[in-house]
């Protein structure tokens, strides 16, 4: 399961929309997170979209390399961090990692950045559960 198949990835323009309208969002440095909950059926808990801004980053080869080490890091971190919360919900979560940072960074940076981002994630997903 530690695939990042098709259906995980935010595409619809519609649903892209939605989340950027609707959604809320935390910074936890090199990451801005927005997230939205839909009710809509779904095969996977989450779709994602991942975002590195052209005007930060000039080559392509930089901007790929980014959104290559942030997939792999949410592709590895999503069943344990991320995906336990969601199964019990009828929910679909739209999620956009958005990469702010200035600097390119090592991939173990990417991994501690994101499973942060996962935490603070839970509790924001806990607290509207309980709202």
């Amino acid at each position: 399961m530690n695939k990042f198949n098709k259906e995980e990835r935010l595409c619809s323009k519609k649903s892209l929309d939605l989340l950027f309208k609707n959604g809320s969002s935390f910074l936890l440095y090199p990451f801005r997170v927005t997230y939205y909950f839909v009710a809509e059926p779904h095969l996977f808990p989450a779709q994602v979209v991942i975002n590195v801004a052209k005007k930060r980053y000039k080559h392509a080869v930089d901007r790929n390399l980014i959104k290559r080490r942030t997939r792999e890091a949410y592709r590895l971190q999503k069943e344990q961090q991320l995906y336990p919360n969601l199964l019990n919900r009828n929910e679909l979560l739209l999620l956009s990692l958005q990469y702010v940072g200035k600097e390119k960074y090592d991939y173990s940076f990417f991994e501690k950045k994101l499973a942060l981002a996962f935490k603070k994630l839970n509790t924001l997903i806990a607290a509207h559960e309980n709202n």
